[in-house]
């Protein structure tokens, strides 16, 4: 006797697929557009739309659907999401008492340049560096996310933090 297929359209293996899903999606949008409010929204669409198409979806094919979906509708607000960004680095701001005013301005002014250069850094190489900085994730949980062989991950952080050192060397 064959093994029933799980349903999408069934709540509880929905909300399944959601605690699965959701937060390295959100955080593979994250990473690709830098706003937090925007990544949340896309991610939400995303489950939206799956519930919504949930009887032509797979089970086994709902996190490539869901991640799909997502990765276009960040095109489709790429254009915008460029502006957040540049507002978004502008409004950086570190506030701390124990340290001296001048070192307090220093961090700040380090850390405004940092997050700069992270964001100037191509698209692939920051959606690299910061899924394996940021969320801790190994090379093969990042190629496995997006789609690439490990070695191609190594080469796209590896090209990261050369970018980064040459930036960064300059500002010191």
């Amino acid at each position: 006797m064959p093994k029933k297929q799980q349903s999408v359209c069934e709540e509880k293996t929905f909300k399944m697929i959601y605690d699965n899903h959701s937060e390295v999606i959100l955080n593979f949008i994250y990473y690709k557009c830098g706003n937090m409010a925007q990544a949340e929204d896309i991610t939400q669409e995303a489950f939206v739309k799956l519930w919504r198409n949930c009887k032509k979806v797979l089970f086994e094919k709902a996190k490539s659907f869901l991640m799909k979906v997502a990765q276009n509708a960040f095109f489709n607000d790429l254009r915008h999401e460029k502006v957040i960004l540049k507002y978004n680095q502008q409004s950086f701001s570190s506030i701390g008492y124990e340290y001296s005013p001048e070192f307090l301005l220093e961090e700040k002014e380090f850390m405004i340049k940092l997050q700069r250069c992270i964001a100037e850094l191509p698209e692939k190489q920051r959606e690299v560096f910061l899924l394996s900085r940021k969320d801790k994730k190994t090379y093969r949980e990042i190629a496995e996310i997006i789609g690439l062989t490990q070695k191609a991950v190594e080469r796209r952080m590896h090209l990261a933090l050369l970018e980064l050192r040459e930036k960064l060397g300059q500002a010191i």
